[in-house]
């Protein structure tokens, strides 16, 4: 797989009275360090802060929503990679790099409705919540918590960031999805760096010159922080939200259409399915192969597009367009061209 090192390259609420959307323009004014919406009940698609200060100004993202999250049993070979057990899951929620000790606010008002040693999760009523993650608690449950004011708790010193997950009406959702986590501003644009046609996971590329029969379509892509990122961290890639597919004709005439193999942009299937959209081959950033912690490695995120029946096209020169996308409109595509021959025997074009 490619050793993939990526170049690392508003809060606004609809107001429906002039005279308080005055007073709170003047109120930020007054303190910078307010955020320009926020309230009780938050619901999907009403913006908010960040839960850190400033709240009104991005912050680095180290870990996107539907990132793999790989652990490995077994230690870091070939074997281990392509048929380690383990604990494999989706990431449910965005990673924000915060030094240790940094105070953590929350986004929304609500109820304490759970925490333990290392998190904290806040319900805003009707299936609504957030959930910080590697804080040290200064919150008990059943405490009613208020935007920008109440401190939920301190970043675990070794972790340096806090993680933020968005529940609406029971749903995982994307915080950085236009309308949710404001400011927020993406100017980088996912990559496809590699497509390949193969008859397994674990097994060599085909030829593209020839290609007969069902094969399995597989894309490496990544997206970049917006922002840099400090520290360790800096220069990890994250998945992006789409990740979509096309065959047309080596002149542009489309075959198969758009198909989508992964999309993030709602929700995330469940962990049960991750080897159904990520291929194996896949691991995290610094991820952990038995004993062995891979420290500072950047990890490699196989998408599995899907099967190819080769009979389904008349012999011919294609190309396979595969485009990835993150949830601001960013996009770009990458393609490789293959031929199909049905006929039996070696043939000319």
């Amino acid at each position: 797989m490619t050793n993939f090192t990526p170049h690392i390259t508003s809060r606004k609420r609809c107001i429906g009275a002039a005279l308080l959307l005055v007073a709170l323009l003047a109120l930020t004014l007054c303190n910078p360090g307010a955020r320009t919406a926020g309230a009780a009940g938050t619901t999907f698609g009403t913006s908010y802060g960040w839960p850190v200060a400033p709240f009104n100004r991005q912050h680095p993202i180290r870990g996107g929503f539907g990132d793999p999250r790989t652990v490995f049993l077994d230690p870091p070979t070939r074997d281990g990679l392509y048929h380690g057990s383990g604990s494999f899951s989706f990431h449910q929620g965005v990673d924000i790099s915060a030094p240790d000790g940094t105070a953590v606010y929350p986004v929304a008002d609500g109820v304490v409705s759970s925490l333990n040693v290392d998190r904290v999760f806040v319900s805003s009523g009707n299936g609504n919540r957030f959930e910080y993650w590697h804080i040290t608690p200064t919150v008990r449950i059943g405490d009613h918590v208020t935007t920008d004011t109440t401190v939920l708790g301190h970043i675990i010193r070794g972790t340096g960031h806090v993680h933020l997950t968005e529940v609406d009406a029971g749903r995982v959702t994307d915080p950085l999805l236009p309308g949710h986590l404001t400011p927020y501003r993406d100017t980088t644009t996912p990559e496809v760096t590699s497509i390949e046609l193969r008859t397994s996971d674990e097994s060599a590329p085909l030829m593209t010159n020839f290609i007969r029969g069902s094969v399995e379509l597989y894309a490496e892509a990544y997206d970049t922080p917006t922002l840099p990122v400090p520290g360790e961290w800096h220069g990890m890639p994250m998945t992006p939200a789409v990740v979509s597919w096309h065959v047309e004709t080596w002149n542009g005439k489309v075959r198969i259409p758009e198909t989508t193999a992964w999309d993030a942009r709602v929700t995330l299937p469940p962990n049960s399915a991750f080897w159904t959209h990520y291929a194996r081959g896949t691991f995290q950033n610094m991820s952990v192969f038995g004993g062995h912690y891979s420290w500072g490695q950047p990890g490699c995120f196989v998408f599995r597009l899907g099967r190819l029946d080769t009979r389904s096209l008349p012999d011919n020169v294609y190309r396979l367009v595969v485009t990835a996308r993150d949830v601001r409109g960013n996009q770009s595509s990458s393609s490789i061209r293959f031929s199909t021959h049905n006929q039996p025997g070696w043939v000319g074009v």
